[in-house]
């Protein structure tokens, strides 16, 4: 069994900063990439940024400069820092590794303007 947990959701003004944090514990054999997803209401899920075990990240255009994607790889969490968060950025948050097969319960942001 492989558990994801996210956590360091919240409410912000517009502006602000949230560190989001997710855990993967359970039978896994290795883990190269891993990303951060988000869904707003009635949207698809999206890729928000992902980063492989080299360290070597990837952003969507929109996140750019704002956010910034880390990881720990002798714990198998991933972080991440979101700086300057716009309303656009409220959203449930997801973590997941490629194969992208297993999904945690997802963390709220809600930025306000």
């Amino acid at each position: 069994q492989v558990q994801l947990v996210e956590s360091g959701g919240g409410s912000v003004q517009a502006g602000g900063s949230l560190r989001l944090s997710c855990a993967v514990s359970g039978r896994i054999f290795s883990i190269n990439t891993m990303g951060w997803f988000r869904q707003a209401p009635g949207k698809q899920r999206e890729l928000v940024a992902a980063i492989i075990s080299g360290g070597s990240t990837n952003y969507a255009d929109s996140v750019k400069g704002r956010f910034t994607i880390s990881r720990d790889n002798a714990k198998n969490t991933v972080f991440l820092q979101m700086n300057s968060l716009k309303p656009e950025d409220t959203a449930v948050y997801y973590c997941s590794y490629f194969p992208y097969d297993y999904w945690g319960q997802g963390t709220q942001v809600t930025v306000s303007s």
